[in-house]
């Protein structure tokens, strides 16, 4: 079997699935396994793929994406070239594992998908209460308004069809604007000081983490009102654990209810 990855999650997915000797290329953001991925041809970034290489790679399927604006183009120019694919759009948790579980079946190893499902849900779960705990630790359980930041200027957001929403609510937190329409938005520092977020997250797309800056928000013009800002919760994930819809996010869980509690007990 030859397959094609246009997008980190899927390149992930296979990888997680031990298949990762059918991959024949990848999209140019793909970094992770680096072993893996660091021999495999490139076909441009996940917004303009070069499709005239990938149907010259004669993949039996192309996994592509309908995540972000701008990828159903390169959908579309899939089917022209008469191509096999699928193109996960996953909006919450649960299409995750549909899309592991598609994948998988596809590849032919579905007892491999089934496993690595129940080793994400298994990952997943709330951590349960501790008696010992202390007081600060149990202020987390109270859910924690948190502003991910998927781009700086402007603003960029996760909206209502967003697994993070999930993500932050296992992690002890809530995005204020879960209930806004699309896959992400733009927000404007009105609506920031209206919902004022306890916590900030850096996960800006697409940016080596190394030059994650939260210097950035803590001195935005006219955010110095913003609680996260006041008390300095400015938090750096990246985008590599909440962005990818696929087994990474399990570690993106952890880190977000590392950054949550860090941000009670500062304030506690």
């Amino acid at each position: 079997m030859r397959v094609a990855s246009l997008t980190c999650s899927n390149t992930e997915i296979v990888c997680a699935l031990g298949m990762s000797h059918v991959l024949v290329a990848v999209d140019d953001h793909s970094d992770h396994p680096e072993e893996v991925v660091s021999k495999l041809p490139r076909l441009g970034p996940d917004l303009s793929i070069d499709v005239d290489a990938l149907k010259e790679l004669q993949p039996d399927i192309t996994l592509a994406s309908l995540t972000v604006p701008g990828h159903e183009k390169v959908v579309e120019e899939i089917q022209a070239k008469g191509l096999e694919y699928m193109a996960p759009d996953p909006r919450c948790i649960g299409d995750i594992y549909r899309d592991i579980r598609d994948i998988s079946k596809a590849l032919g190893v579905s007892s491999r998908g089934e496993a690595l499902i129940q080793w994400m849900q298994r990952g997943l779960e709330t951590t349960p209460v501790d008696h010992e705990e202390s007081p600060s630790d149990r202020a987390v359980k109270e859910l924690a308004p948190v502003l991910v930041e998927w781009w700086p200027k402007p603003v960029f957001i996760p909206a209502r069809h967003s697994w993070i929403n999930e993500m932050l609510h296992i992690a002890g937190g809530v995005n204020p604007w879960k209930d806004a329409p699309g896959h992400s938005m733009e927000v404007e520092t009105e609506s920031v000081l209206a919902h004022n977020p306890e916590v900030v997250i850096i996960s800006w797309c697409g940016v080596d983490p190394s030059k994650y800056n939260p210097e950035k928000v803590i001195q935005r013009n006219g955010w110095a009102e913003v609680r996260a800002v006041m008390d300095r919760n400015v938090f750096c994930v990246a985008e590599s654990y909440l962005g990818r819809p696929g087994p990474r996010i399990v570690e993106g869980v952890r880190r977000l209810r590392s950054a949550i509690r860090a941000a009670r007990r500062g304030s506690s």
